[in-house]
């Protein structure tokens, strides 16, 4: 069994950072992209950022030079620095990782997702 367990959100004051941090486990051969997402209240959940197996980073426009997207491969762990918090970015946040896995006599891609964790921004 795979899993993604997400940490790092919080209340925080507008103009301040926070970090996310997410960790795959369990038998993964490899992982493809990585990203996050996040959903506000009564919205649709929408990407917030992307990040390649060789780095290649993608933003929203909204968070494009307040938000960092980086990985470790070596802990299978994707990683979100948000600066310049805006009350808008509060929503819960999601992880979300392809992940290569065992399967029937070949390896998989299996599209894993995170539990959320709440971030507040407040004005």
């Amino acid at each position: 069994q795979v899993q993604l367990v997400e940490s790092g959100g919080a209340l925080v004051q507008a103009g301040g950072s926070l970090r996310l941090s997410c960790a795959a486990s369990g038998n993964i051969f490899s992982i493809n992209a990585m990203g996050w997402y996040r959903q506000a209240p009564g919205k649709q959940r929408e990407l917030v950022a992307s990040i390649t197996s060789s780095g290649s980073a993608n933003y929203a426009d909204s968070v494009k030079g307040r938000f960092t997207i980086s990985r470790d491969n070596a802990k299978n762990t994707v990683y979100l620095q948000m600066n310049s918090l805006k009350p808008e970015d509060t929503g819960v946040y999601y992880c979300n990782a392809y992940l290569i896995v065992p399967g029937m006599g070949m390896a998989e891609e299996f599209d894993s997702w995170g539990q959320g964790t709440q971030v507040t921004v407040s004005s």
